[in-house]
């Protein structure tokens, strides 16, 4: 099926240009490009040849080789020889998660510094724990 610059571009993005079954990253102009390392296709998660359709919610970028190693099996299979079990994140899901980590984490640091060295120690904490939290990876 030809997809529409739009779409490809939408695809692309939800995984933050990472193949999502190896997680290798894809270059999004190299849609197509077989002989290409950063060459990507689009995949469908559940195959058509098990029922599934070409809904946007269906259609994730795969390096070439993934999608033609994948085939028609499953994505869960094709992940799990790669040592994953979900796919990489898009940009805005690891913003999210960062902030969500340094709340966290400024939290946990203001209560174990505000409990060792009073409200200045809590301070230093939350500062301390947030940028902690938010360094870490994401994924």
């Amino acid at each position: 099926m030809a997809y529409g610059d739009d779409v490809l571009r939408q695809i692309h993005q939800k995984t933050d240009g990472r193949c999502h079954l190896c997680r290798r990253a894809v270059r999004y102009a190299l849609y197509g490009a077989y002989a290409e390392p950063a060459g990507w296709e689009v995949d469908h998660s559940n195959p058509r040849a098990r029922g599934g359709t070409d809904r946007k919610s269906n259609l994730l970028p795969a390096c070439c080789s993934c999608n033609r190693t994948k085939r028609a099996s499953s994505t869960r299979s094709a992940r799990k020889r790669n040592g994953f079990s979900r796919r990489p994140k898009s940009r805005g899901e690891k913003t999210a998660t960062r902030e969500k980590n340094a709340v966290v984490g400024g939290g946990l640091g203001a209560v174990a510094g505000g409990l060792m060295f009073g409200p200045l120690g809590a301070l230093a904490g939350a500062l301390l724990g947030g940028g902690i939290g938010h360094d870490i990876d994401p994924e």
